[in-house]
Protein backbone atom coordinates (compact mmCIF):
# COMPACT_ATOMS: atom_id res chain seq x y z
CA UNK A 1 0.00 0.00 0.00
CA UNK A 2 1.30 3.18 -0.87
CA UNK A 3 1.98 5.84 1.75
CA UNK A 4 1.18 9.24 1.06
CA UNK A 5 3.62 11.09 3.66
CA UNK A 6 1.76 14.44 3.39
CA UNK A 7 -0.49 13.02 5.50
CA UNK A 8 1.48 10.61 7.46
CA UNK A 9 4.20 13.08 8.91
CA UNK A 10 2.33 13.53 11.90
CA UNK A 11 1.81 10.06 12.70
CA UNK A 12 5.51 9.28 12.29
CA UNK A 13 6.12 12.29 14.46
CA UNK A 14 3.78 11.41 17.23
CA UNK A 15 5.12 7.68 17.07
CA UNK A 16 8.70 8.92 16.96
CA UNK A 17 8.68 11.08 20.29
CA UNK A 18 6.31 9.08 22.36
CA UNK A 19 8.68 6.34 21.39
CA UNK A 20 11.81 8.37 22.19
CA UNK A 21 10.42 8.92 25.78
CA UNK A 22 9.77 5.41 26.41
CA UNK A 23 13.11 4.16 25.10
CA UNK A 24 15.42 6.36 27.16
CA UNK A 25 13.47 5.05 30.57
CA UNK A 26 14.57 1.17 29.10
CA UNK A 27 17.64 2.47 28.70
CA UNK A 28 18.94 3.81 32.02
CA UNK A 29 17.66 0.24 33.02
CA UNK A 30 19.70 -1.51 30.78
CA UNK A 31 22.30 0.78 31.16
CA UNK A 32 22.18 -0.31 34.71
CA UNK A 33 22.06 -4.01 34.05
CA UNK A 34 25.43 -3.76 31.64
CA UNK A 35 27.62 -1.77 34.26
CA UNK A 36 26.41 -3.57 37.23
CA UNK A 37 26.31 -7.39 36.17
CA UNK A 38 27.67 -7.57 32.40
CA UNK A 39 26.48 -7.10 29.00
CA UNK A 40 25.71 -10.17 28.10
CA UNK A 41 22.80 -10.65 30.31
CA UNK A 42 21.37 -7.22 29.58
CA UNK A 43 22.02 -7.85 25.97
CA UNK A 44 20.25 -11.13 25.57
CA UNK A 45 17.50 -10.00 27.87
CA UNK A 46 16.23 -6.56 26.09
CA UNK A 47 17.26 -8.59 22.65
CA UNK A 48 14.69 -11.38 23.63
CA UNK A 49 12.46 -8.73 24.40
CA UNK A 50 12.64 -6.73 21.01
CA UNK A 51 12.27 -9.82 19.30
CA UNK A 52 8.92 -10.59 21.14
CA UNK A 53 7.63 -6.71 20.60
CA UNK A 54 8.27 -6.74 17.02
CA UNK A 55 6.52 -10.26 16.62
CA UNK A 56 3.20 -8.74 18.40
CA UNK A 57 3.10 -5.80 15.45
CA UNK A 58 3.81 -8.14 13.04
CA UNK A 59 0.57 -9.93 14.66
CA UNK A 60 -1.74 -7.23 15.95
CA UNK A 61 -1.00 -4.37 13.12
CA UNK A 62 -2.53 -6.88 10.44
CA UNK A 63 -5.73 -7.97 12.08
CA UNK A 64 -7.02 -4.20 12.62
CA UNK A 65 -7.32 -4.23 9.12
CA UNK A 66 -10.55 -6.69 9.45
CA UNK A 67 -12.54 -4.91 11.53
CA UNK A 68 -14.51 -1.72 10.34
CA UNK A 69 -12.32 1.54 10.19
CA UNK A 70 -14.63 3.49 12.69
CA UNK A 71 -14.69 0.54 15.06
CA UNK A 72 -11.27 0.99 15.38
CA UNK A 73 -10.84 4.77 15.12
CA UNK A 74 -13.58 4.69 18.06
CA UNK A 75 -11.77 2.54 20.39
CA UNK A 76 -8.54 3.39 19.14
CA UNK A 77 -9.23 7.34 19.47
CA UNK A 78 -10.38 6.54 23.03
CA UNK A 79 -7.31 4.87 24.45
CA UNK A 80 -5.32 7.30 22.93
CA UNK A 81 -7.17 10.09 24.20
CA UNK A 82 -6.95 8.79 28.11
CA UNK A 83 -3.52 7.58 27.78
CA UNK A 84 -2.06 11.13 25.94
CA UNK A 85 -4.32 13.03 29.06
CA UNK A 86 -2.44 10.58 31.75
CA UNK A 87 0.90 11.83 30.16
CA UNK A 88 0.10 15.62 29.50
CA UNK A 89 -1.88 16.05 33.56
CA UNK A 90 1.60 14.28 34.65
CA UNK A 91 3.95 16.51 32.43
CA UNK A 92 1.70 19.63 33.71
CA UNK A 93 2.08 19.04 37.27
CA UNK A 94 5.76 18.70 36.89
CA UNK A 95 6.08 21.96 34.24
CA UNK A 96 4.26 23.66 37.33
CA UNK A 97 6.99 22.72 40.06
CA UNK A 98 3.67 20.65 41.64
CA UNK A 99 5.74 16.91 41.75
CA UNK A 100 9.46 16.51 41.08
CA UNK A 101 11.10 15.50 37.47
CA UNK A 102 11.90 12.12 36.49
CA UNK A 103 15.67 12.31 37.02
CA UNK A 104 16.95 9.57 35.01
CA UNK A 105 20.87 9.94 37.13
CA UNK A 106 18.45 9.29 40.19
CA UNK A 107 17.01 6.01 38.43
CA UNK A 108 19.88 4.73 37.11
CA UNK A 109 22.22 5.26 40.65
CA UNK A 110 19.08 3.37 42.51
CA UNK A 111 18.78 0.58 39.87
CA UNK A 112 22.47 0.39 39.97
CA UNK A 113 22.48 0.00 43.93
CA UNK A 114 19.48 -2.78 43.57
CA UNK A 115 21.73 -4.31 41.10
CA UNK A 116 24.54 -5.07 43.33
CA UNK A 117 23.08 -5.99 46.39
CA UNK A 118 21.57 -9.42 44.72
CA UNK A 119 25.22 -10.24 44.06
CA UNK A 120 27.02 -11.62 41.14
CA UNK A 121 25.65 -13.60 39.02
CA UNK A 122 27.54 -16.53 36.00
CA UNK A 123 28.46 -16.46 32.75
CA UNK A 124 24.57 -16.22 31.73
CA UNK A 125 23.48 -13.93 34.63
CA UNK A 126 19.59 -14.69 35.41
CA UNK A 127 19.08 -11.69 37.44
CA UNK A 128 20.29 -9.25 34.58
CA UNK A 129 18.45 -10.94 31.96
CA UNK A 130 15.22 -10.96 33.44
CA UNK A 131 15.60 -7.50 34.34
CA UNK A 132 16.40 -5.97 31.17
CA UNK A 133 14.13 -7.84 29.41
CA UNK A 134 11.36 -6.92 31.79
CA UNK A 135 12.11 -3.20 31.90
CA UNK A 136 12.26 -3.41 27.61
CA UNK A 137 8.98 -5.35 27.54
CA UNK A 138 7.28 -3.28 29.78
CA UNK A 139 8.40 0.28 28.10
CA UNK A 140 8.06 -1.35 25.02
CA UNK A 141 4.28 -2.43 25.20
CA UNK A 142 3.35 0.87 25.73
CA UNK A 143 5.73 1.50 22.38
CA UNK A 144 3.41 -1.00 20.58
CA UNK A 145 0.34 -0.08 21.68
CA UNK A 146 1.66 4.12 20.70
CA UNK A 147 2.15 2.84 17.11
CA UNK A 148 -0.70 0.33 16.67
CA UNK A 149 -3.12 3.39 17.92
CA UNK A 150 -1.65 6.14 15.53
CA UNK A 151 -1.33 3.39 12.91
CA UNK A 152 -4.55 2.39 13.22
CA UNK A 153 -6.15 6.03 12.52
CA UNK A 154 -6.24 5.59 8.58
CA UNK A 155 -5.12 3.25 5.53
CA UNK A 156 -1.50 2.56 5.31
CA UNK A 157 -0.31 4.84 8.70
CA UNK A 158 1.17 2.09 10.64
CA UNK A 159 4.35 1.78 8.06
CA UNK A 160 4.77 5.68 8.97
CA UNK A 161 4.59 4.97 12.39
CA UNK A 162 6.51 2.11 12.72
CA UNK A 163 9.50 3.62 11.21
CA UNK A 164 8.71 6.82 13.55
CA UNK A 165 9.36 3.95 16.40
CA UNK A 166 11.78 2.49 14.65
CA UNK A 167 14.13 5.46 14.53
CA UNK A 168 13.71 6.45 18.22
CA UNK A 169 14.86 3.51 18.95
CA UNK A 170 17.71 3.41 16.98
CA UNK A 171 18.23 7.12 18.09
CA UNK A 172 18.51 6.13 21.38
CA UNK A 173 20.92 2.73 21.30
CA UNK A 174 23.44 5.11 19.31
CA UNK A 175 23.36 7.52 22.05
CA UNK A 176 23.74 5.00 24.39
CA UNK A 177 26.67 3.76 22.65
CA UNK A 178 28.52 7.15 22.37
CA UNK A 179 28.06 7.94 25.86
CA UNK A 180 27.10 5.16 27.88
CA UNK A 181 25.08 7.02 30.45
CA UNK A 182 21.78 7.72 31.42
CA UNK A 183 20.32 10.38 28.66
CA UNK A 184 19.80 12.47 31.85
CA UNK A 185 20.44 15.47 29.11
CA UNK A 186 17.24 14.94 27.36
CA UNK A 187 14.42 17.01 28.58
CA UNK A 188 11.83 14.35 28.83
CA UNK A 189 9.32 16.83 30.35
CA UNK A 190 9.10 18.62 27.66
CA UNK A 191 9.44 15.75 25.19
CA UNK A 192 6.49 14.36 27.71
CA UNK A 193 4.38 17.21 27.52
CA UNK A 194 4.75 17.33 23.56
CA UNK A 195 3.94 14.08 23.33
CA UNK A 196 1.05 14.00 25.57
CA UNK A 197 -0.26 16.99 23.26
CA UNK A 198 -0.12 14.89 20.08
CA UNK A 199 -1.84 11.95 21.51
CA UNK A 200 -4.66 13.67 22.93
CA UNK A 201 -5.02 15.71 19.37
CA UNK A 202 -4.99 12.57 17.32
CA UNK A 203 -6.91 10.50 20.19
CA UNK A 204 -9.54 12.98 19.88
CA UNK A 205 -9.76 13.65 16.24
CA UNK A 206 -9.58 9.70 15.54
CA UNK A 207 -12.69 9.26 18.12
CA UNK A 208 -14.92 11.73 16.39
CA UNK A 209 -14.30 10.25 13.17
CA UNK A 210 -14.55 6.99 14.42
CA UNK A 211 -18.51 8.79 15.65
CA UNK A 212 -18.64 10.06 12.58
CA UNK A 213 -17.96 13.47 13.32
CA UNK A 214 -17.11 15.53 10.11
CA UNK A 215 -14.00 17.60 11.01
CA UNK A 216 -13.93 20.81 9.00
CA UNK A 217 -10.80 20.17 6.70
CA UNK A 218 -10.58 16.72 7.19
CA UNK A 219 -7.01 15.82 8.27
CA UNK A 220 -5.87 19.48 8.65
CA UNK A 221 -8.19 19.99 11.27
CA UNK A 222 -5.63 17.75 13.28
CA UNK A 223 -2.89 20.74 13.40
CA UNK A 224 -5.84 22.98 15.02
CA UNK A 225 -6.55 20.32 17.96
CA UNK A 226 -2.91 20.24 18.46
CA UNK A 227 -2.92 23.97 18.84
CA UNK A 228 -6.23 23.72 21.53
CA UNK A 229 -4.01 21.34 23.19
CA UNK A 230 -1.10 23.18 23.58
CA UNK A 231 -3.17 26.48 24.72
CA UNK A 232 -4.84 24.87 27.24
CA UNK A 233 -2.20 22.71 28.58
CA UNK A 234 -0.11 25.95 28.44
CA UNK A 235 -2.92 28.14 30.90
CA UNK A 236 -3.04 24.78 33.01
CA UNK A 237 0.70 25.24 34.13
CA UNK A 238 0.16 29.10 34.50
CA UNK A 239 -2.85 28.75 36.98
CA UNK A 240 -1.09 25.30 38.27
CA UNK A 241 1.82 27.33 39.42
CA UNK A 242 -0.07 30.04 40.63
CA UNK A 243 -1.94 28.19 42.78
CA UNK A 244 1.30 26.73 44.38
CA UNK A 245 3.05 29.36 44.84
CA UNK A 246 -0.07 30.93 46.64
CA UNK A 247 -0.32 27.62 48.64
CA UNK A 248 3.21 28.26 49.39
CA UNK A 249 3.20 31.69 50.75
CA UNK A 250 3.43 32.30 54.33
Amino acid sequence: MMVNWAHAWPSATAAFLASLVEFVEALTVVLAVGTVRGWRGALVGAGAAVAILLLAVLLLGPLLTDIPLHTVQLLIGTLLLLFGMRWLRKAILRAAGVIPLHDEEAAFARESAKLHSLGLGGRWDKVGMATAFKITLLEGLEVVFIVIAVGAGGPGLLVPASLGALAAMLVVILLGVLVHRPLSAIPENAFKFIVGVLLSAFGAFWAGEGMGLAWPGEDWSIPGLIAGFLAVSLLAVRLCRNRREETAAP
